[in-house]
């Protein structure tokens, strides 16, 4: 079992920047991702990192705008949020795969959350107009 906590949430004008930060409990050599829900909609992916190669890839609504990283020797992900938007608004979540998860599903689509079987709790992003 991995255990994820997320941090760096908060509340900035639109125009501002965060940077999110999730820590595993252990390392997790697969798939880790962000992903956010908005009140009163689906939960969806936001970024996903190929741990083990770097490999990123973006929802379009983010593209340019939030960077997915790693730091391996901390066992830390995060998110970079700039020029955020009110539609950026919601509780970010942090995922990672399981082996079983990777060996089925690999690690190339952002937006799959059955892809991931750990989750963190999750912290609230709020931005204003």
């Amino acid at each position: 079992q991995v255990q994820l906590v997320e941090s760096g949430g908060g509340s900035v004008q639109a125009g501002g920047s965060l940077r999110l930060s999730c820590v595993a409990s252990r390392n997790t050599p697969y798939c880790m991702g962000w992903f956010r829900q908005a009140p009163g909609k689906e939960r969806e992916g936001v970024a996903i990192i190929a741990t083990y190669g770097g490999s990123t890839y973006y929802a379009d609504s983010v593209k340019g705008r939030f960077t997915i990283s790693q730091d391996n020797a901390n066992g830390t992900l995060y998110l970079q949020m700039n020029s955020l938007k009110p539609e950026d608004t919601a509780m970010y979540y942090c995922a990672a795969q399981r082996q079983e998860d990777f060996a089925r599903w690999g690690c190339t689509y952002y937006n799959e959350l059955r892809q991931y079987s750990y989750w963190g709790q999750g912290t609230q992003v709020t931005v204003s107009s």
